[in-house]
């Protein structure tokens, strides 16, 4: 089985791409729905953020306000990090066990795994890699797509975009690079020619 990291900066199109890769194959494991798994109420990821920012970062329904807490951790720079100390190994942990189980049962596959902060945080070494796919997009777009899917202010925007590495910084770490700045139909191009290379791997 070949694995290969997917990422790149917020707004630029992973989830999209991670499809397309889907569409076409792939065994995709998302990062993002492993995390909420992780600090889903009554785990000990959940109980040490509570314990850290308080319970006004609790929802209605019991589970953590994302949005409360994003908005908390983008604007202080030690209270990110200090989420990120909390949860990063338990999300590793349970990537890696995930990964484990599906090449004892699938063993001819490819898998992508999609981990938007995977040159930000861990590295891909910590994942034991075949190689790493960075997407990409221009900053003024990431700043539209932002603003259109999260309704956010500008300022909020630019906290998020400026709390991640520049995007130079991971295209110069990555095996490929997807260009998702164009239309769909040319990223699915690059998508289709990209998934024929790591076929032959």
């Amino acid at each position: 089985m070949k694995v290969f990291g997917l990422t790149g900066g917020i707004a630029t199109g992973v989830t999209t791409v991670a499809q397309m890769f889907r569409d076409l194959g792939a065994i995709v494991i998302e990062a993002d729905h492993i995390a909420r798994e992780a600090v889903a109420p009554g785990t000990e990821a959940y109980q040490k953020i509570v314990g850290a920012f308080g319970k006004k970062i609790i929802g209605g329904d019991g589970t953590l306000d994302r949005k409360s807490l994003g908005e908390l951790v983008f604007r202080d720079t030690t209270a990110r990090h200090r989420l990120n100390a909390i949860t990063h190994t338990e999300i590793r942990r349970r990537i890696l066990e995930e990964v484990e189980r599906l090449r004892g049962t699938n063993p001819d596959v490819i898998l992508i795994i999609d981990i938007p902060l995977l040159l930000d945080t861990t590295g891909p070494e910590a994942f034991n890699l075949d190689g790493v796919i960075v997407v990409a997009a221009h900053r003024e777009q990431q700043i539209e797509r932002l603003k259109a899917r999260d309704g956010l202010s500008p300022e909020a925007v630019e906290q998020r975009l400026d709390a991640q590495r520049p995007s130079e910084e991971k295209e110069a770490e990555a095996d490929w690079v997807i260009d998702n700045s164009g239309s769909l139909e040319e990223t699915r191009r690059q998508v289709e020619l990209l998934w024929q290379e790591l076929q032959m791997r």
